[in-house]
């Protein structure tokens, strides 16, 4: 059986694993958010339609710029700003907006942003068994083990000793 413990952090007990400090990462999730927003933000503005795209989709979907279409978002991107992307980003955590997800995110345990540390690579170490949603992924973790990481609407069990 595949270990249901999280694989980046080794205890629970550690700081770094109630803090979200992984591979020099910064010691609180806001502060990983913030880095993360950044990325995206570079993404977001990128010359490259696979690059920009993807980012500009959630921030559409997520209702940030409802007045824009991807197209318009696009033609524009290089106006995109930190502070649209960390709005994005709250509310794919379920806060209203950036402000409520700033006062409330380093509340939460470091798992809360496992989607976007699978988004930057950080679990490619493990193998990995995705699943069209969470609740089959959990159906499948009860007989098998694994680490279950919630990805949109689908969900992956990542895979380690």
């Amino acid at each position: 059986m595949w270990s249901t413990s999280h694989p980046l952090f080794k205890s629970s007990s550690t700081t770094s694993a109630i803090s979200g400090n992984v591979d020099g990462e910064p010691g609180c999730n806001s502060e990983f958010l913030r880095r993360h927003a950044r990325r995206l933000v570079r993404n977001g503005r990128d010359a490259q339609p696979s690059k920009a795209l993807p980012v500009l989709r959630r921030i559409i979907d997520t209702g940030v710029m409802p007045e824009l279409s991807v197209t318009d978002l696009y033609a524009v991107r290089d106006t995109l700003q930190l502070k649209h992307v960390l709005h994005m980003l709250g509310r794919e955590l379920g806060f209203a907006g950036r402000e409520a997800c700033k006062h409330e995110i380093d509340r939460r345990g470091a798992e809360v942003l496992d989607r976007y540390r699978f988004e930057q690579g950080q679990f490619g170490d493990f193998r990995q068994n995705w699943f069209s949603d969470e609740q089959t992924a959990r159906e499948w973790q009860q007989q098998n083990g694994g680490y279950i990481v919630a990805y949109g609407k689908q969900a992956v069990a990542i895979l380690a000793d």
